[in-house]
């Protein structure tokens, strides 16, 4: 995959297949210590022993459309390479939990990628999962939780391209690692 951005889409794709209703993902850069740590827990059936132990394998997947799973073994490749790594923990009705750190200033290190899309698509096709998002970069955080844009929204569907739009304008396009502040260059 092109970016951590895809890899992401990827996993929040398989949590949805997985029956979570909530998917939380946080991103926390620390540049002092060159570390870029990727959390998301879901809620969904979880894994038993033997699927959490063959989840990265990129022949072994729990989907009946096709017989390989590259996302995991893809995402935990990426991370290797900047000499990070990848920990999933599961259990069997209880969900997800999967951390994968990077060392951004690796020379594998892929681009993080466009954030706001990947986010502002997965909104768009499961509009009823609540996605809770959190953001850090050098103590500055920006994040946002689906069921408080709901209450907000007052019946207004999520899905509304009107909605979708907002939520997309109201996502950082990237949070500047060096300063921590927004950098939303594409809409100047």
């Amino acid at each position: 995959m092109e970016d951590l951005s895809l890899h992401l889409l990827d996993v929040m794709e398989n949590c949805v297949d997985a029956g979570a209703t909530r998917i939380e993902v946080t991103i926390d850069e620390d540049p002092e210590v060159d570390l870029l740590t990727v959390e998301i827990v879901d809620d969904g059936r979880g894994m038993d022993a033997r699927a959490l132990e063959m989840a990265t394998d990129p022949f072994f997947t729990t989907r009946t459309t096709r017989s390989v799973g590259l996302g995991l073994s893809l995402m935990s490749e990426s991370a290797k390479a900047t000499g990070g790594n990848l920990v999933l923990e599961s259990t069997p009705g209880s969900g997800t939990r999967l951390t994968v750190t990077f060392r951004p200033g690796h020379i594998d290190m892929k681009p993080i990628g466009d954030l706001r899309q990947t986010l502002v698509t997965l909104i768009a096709a499961h509009p009823a999962i609540d996605l809770c998002y959190r953001h850090s970069v050098a103590g500055e955080v920006f994040g946002f939780d689906m069921r408080e844009i709901r209450d907000r929204l007052g019946g207004v569907p999520i899905s509304a391209p009107q909605v979708l739009r907002w939520i997309g304008e109201h996502i950082p396009g990237s949070l500047d690692s060096r300063t921590g502040r927004t950098n939303d260059s594409d809409e100047q």
